[in-house]
């Protein structure tokens, strides 16, 4: 499994999206870097080449970790981090449990993204945080396609297995985590309107998970 989803996602890095593409990289990295702060053990799920990473860097210690070999290298050359070349499905073997951990953009691409959850509740310390980002399949205009039977968006990217709304990811953190809070980045049309319902108008779903 490890080596089908290595080679699956070193093309999809390499092929479609590029290595060092992240959607709203300045917004969600502003957004992660507030909530961890300084002075932190961090565990940064699907890292990649640290192009989010760089954003919670200084001041902190990152794990990252990715199934991209590749990427995982140019991470730690560029950023000076520790990192674990791991499937997130495995087992999670670490020297210690972390202050936060950041999953930005990785529970789209899993199968049982609960599973990857309650694996994050454990090998975070008490009141640490975790921070998930996930594009919302269920913002306004996607609602539209669907009704007109065309693709939605966050169908678009092969990888995606999994769709988000605000109350499907709320639901499932909230299983683990004592306080959840959620916001989103909203696309310029929609931003006069965002105030009024993230499930319409993010369109990236932003969650602090505490537990």
């Amino acid at each position: 499994m490890k080596k089908f989803l290595q080679e699956i996602y070193e093309e999809h890095h390499l092929n479609d999206w590029g290595a060092s593409f992240a959607i709203y990289q300045k917004e969600r990295g502003k957004y992660f870097s507030k909530i961890i702060g300084k002075d932190k053990w961090v565990l940064d799920l699907g890292c990649r080449d640290g192009t989010l990473t760089k954003y919670y860097r200084k001041g902190n210690e990152i794990t990252g970790v990715d199934i991209d070999r590749n990427l995982l290298k140019k991470a730690k050359k560029r950023l000076k981090i520790q990192t674990v070349h791991m499937d997130l499905y495995d087992d999670w073997h670490f020297e210690k449990k972390f202050d936060c951990i950041a999953a930005g953009e990785i529970l789209e691409h899993l199968y049982y993204p609960e599973k990857i959850i309650k694996k994050c509740c454990f090998w975070l310390k008490p009141k640490g945080v975790l921070i998930v980002s996930v594009p919302n399949a269920y913002i306004v205009s996607a609602r539209v396609r669907f009704f007109l039977g065309k693709e939605i968006p966050a169908h678009r990217d092969p990888t995606h297995i999994n769709l988000f709304s605000e109350r499907k990811l709320r639901k499932m953190l909230e299983k683990y985590f004592k306080k959840v809070e959620i916001s989103g980045i909203a696309p310029p049309i929609y931003k006069p309107f965002h105030f009024i319902s993230n499930s319409l108008f993010a369109d990236d779903l932003i969650a602090k998970a505490i537990r």
